[in-house]
């Protein structure tokens, strides 16, 4: 995945700044890390995740969208096409064009 270039937006940086804090993506690797690659893919306006599915990830998930709601950004799920975040699960998909 190629990434923009640009200047970073302070909500993406504080995202990962205090996702990272709670589960690290760099070594040494924790084995209940939640990621199931690391680190984590960073850009100007986006952090990708590949998240476990097993409990560990579950809790990683619940992070993700408190954080993401705190800052003011939206969480795409490409796996099933939805959108999540700023107060609500948005009803219609949004494509990656739109």
């Amino acid at each position: 995945m190629e990434h923009r270039d640009g200047e970073l937006d302070q909500r993406i940086v504080s995202f990962y700044e205090e996702l990272r804090a709670r589960f690290p993506d760099h070594p040494p690797y924790d084995p209940e890390s939640p990621w199931m690659s690391a680190p984590l893919g960073v850009g100007i306006d986006h952090v990708s995740m590949n998240i476990s599915y097993s409990p560990r990830g579950n809790a990683a998930v619940d992070v993700v969208l408190d954080l993401a709601e705190r800052h003011g950004l939206v969480i795409y799920d490409p796996q099933f096409n939805e959108v999540f975040g700023l107060r609500g699960d948005y009803e219609v998909p949004v494509g990656l064009g739109d």
